[in-house]
């Protein structure tokens, strides 16, 4: 593929706008980049599920970034991705080789799609290669790890931006607003679930069911849940009480397969969260004074949708999946052009991640309540 081609004519892309046309989703793809202008290059570190079937096709239709290299432990995997999106072989590295990416300068950023254990070090790589990182949710194992990645991203003077997708959608935005206005006046309770069914017939080898690997409800699905509740109230939790479940003891080994917590906000709001790996459940309530909010679904990859007591609509539409991945990756790659802070920064994963520490310690000593760290 010539490097200088405009997306116009990138041969993926139009392979995309074909598939889409036919399918009458084309009017979701964002305008393409004005002639001249230069979208930035992505390397896409891990090519499970996310990668393969989420960020890269979303990659093709953003406007000011693109699918520009891979890092791959598997060279089959590597050698499809390239006929496919056609990468040059510059482009593409395992992960013993991954710090030459420094030298390469098609990559701009590197979007670390890795077990929740690797996202630490794969952040500290890029960030010592100059590179710009996205790094998916959770954001490391513990607050130490996060305060870390955000100390490297800083000394190298690269950006940090966490893949909280929920963030950029615009009905979860109408909802982070209302905690400023308060239009149903005092916030008092918040309800947030976020779980699914699964992992009946997984393979032993399922790194969400490995406890060394950041496996568990609550990594993978609860931060849903609790990022909710912060953006739902605007402020920080103090306080939390947890306490974990284990209905498939055969499956879930070391590893939580449902949790459920309650968080503790100032001006006494409370927010009774769940998550699991055994339920479905995704839902967002907010009961105030006068009257409630909620979303349901709240963190669908589309069709998220709500209402309120009043009888306003949450029902903006961002388009077909994965519309909400393009959105996210455009607003972040439009921060680093224009050199300002990210929606979604890495200090906002760090003031998760100290809440997660707090409930992993309250479920750990049976339900006790655990003031979270603030620093």
């Amino acid at each position: 593929m010539n490097d200088d081609a405009s997306p116009v004519h990138d041969p993926a892309r139009r392979r995309l706008l074909g598939a889409l046309g036919a399918a009458g989703l084309a009017s979701v793809l964002p305008r393409v980049h004005a002639k001249g202008s230069r979208p930035l290059g992505v390397a896409l570190v891990g090519l499970g599920y996310y990668s393969r079937d989420l960020l890269a096709p979303a990659l093709q239709a953003t406007k000011h970034c693109r699918l520009a290299g891979i890092v791959t432990g598997t060279p089959a995997k590597a050698a499809e991705w390239q006929r496919r999106y056609d990468i040059p072989d510059r482009n593409v590295y395992d992960y013993d080789g991954f710090d030459r990416i420094a030298d390469n300068p098609d990559i701009d950023v590197v979007y670390v799609v890795l077990p929740n254990h690797l996202h630490k070090p794969f952040t500290l790589r890029a960030a010592a290669a100059g590179k710009h990182v996205w790094c998916e949710k959770p954001m490391a194992m513990d607050a130490a790890e996060a305060q870390a990645m955000i100390d490297a991203c800083r000394h190298h003077r690269v950006q940090l931006a966490i893949g909280y997708r929920m963030q950029h959608e615009p009905n979860t935005q109408a909802v982070m607003a209302l905690a400023k206005t308060r239009p149903f006046g005092r916030l008092q309770r918040i309800r947030a679930e976020a779980g699914f069914h699964g992992f009946d017939g997984a393979s032993a080898d399922n790194w969400r069911l490995d406890p060394k690997r950041g496996g568990g409800a609550m990594y993978d699905m609860g931060v849903y849940a609790l990022n909710a509740a912060r953006y739902t109230t605007g402020t920080e939790p103090l306080a939390v009480t947890a306490t974990q479940e284990i209905q498939r003891p055969a499956i879930f080994r070391g590893v939580d397969e449902s949790m459920r917590f309650r968080l503790e906000f100032p001006e006494g709001v409370v927010a009774d969260c769940a998550t699991s790996f055994g339920r479905n459940m995704n839902v967002l309530r907010a009961e105030c004074e006068k009257g409630w909010y909620e979303l349901s679904p709240f963190q669908a990859y589309e069709g998220v949708r709500g209402d309120a007591s009043d009888g306003r609509r949450f029902d903006a539409a961002t388009g077909a999946t994965p519309a909400q991945q393009a959105r996210q990756m455009d607003d972040d790659a439009l921060a680093i052009l224009e050199r300002r802070p990210p929606r979604v920064p890495g200090e906002e994963g760090l003031r998760d991640m100290r809440a997660l520490d707090a409930i992993f310690a309250s479920a750990r000593g049976g339900g006790t309540r655990v003031e979270i760290a603030t620093a």
